[in-house]
């Protein structure tokens, strides 16, 4: 059973764009819903799991939605701060501002290209994620100082 990946090296790295869409791409696209359920996740980018492939999954009432190669198109200038944590980053939960909308372009599972406009916790979600794809943590956000008095207030 693969298991969340809490290397922080192999996390900054840059996720690939993905050329073709297969069943590994399905498969793997399955076993990260499975995954973020198990581990009570709203969200998954494939790195979490060791795969630098731009693949993210995120929760939703009726099951997931995968975006494939998202993009973000737009983004609100209306930001909100809420506090996020990180399956890869466990016991570890910091405040971040984000935009309350975005707009997302990404593949669906069957290669058909996909916009969908987001908010609320949504849009923090596939964010997030999309960080993610990029080598970007929730650590990466805050500053030094904010570290430090994260690291005193536990």
């Amino acid at each position: 059973m693969l298991e969340i990946n809490k290397d922080l090296k192999f996390l900054r790295k840059k996720s690939k764009k993905i050329e073709k869409i297969d069943n590994e791409i399905r498969d793997l696209a399955f076993k990260m819903a499975k995954i973020m359920k198990e581990n009570k996740g709203i969200g998954l980018a494939a790195c979490q799991i060791g795969y630098l492939k731009r693949v993210v999954v995120i929760n939703e009432e009726n099951g997931f939605i995968v975006f494939i190669n998202p993009v973000i198109l737009q983004k609100s200038k209306e930001k909100s701060e809420m506090e996020e944590g990180c399956l890869s980053l466990p016991e570890c939960y910091i405040k971040i501002k984000r935009s309350n909308k975005i707009k997302v372009r990404a593949l669906d599972l069957e290669g058909k290209e996909v916009v969908l406009e987001l908010e609320d916790l949504e849009a923090r979600v596939v964010q997030h994620e999309i960080d993610h794809l990029d080598g970007i943590l929730i650590t990466n956000k805050i500053s030094l100082i904010q570290k430090i008095k994260n690291l005193l207030t536990r």
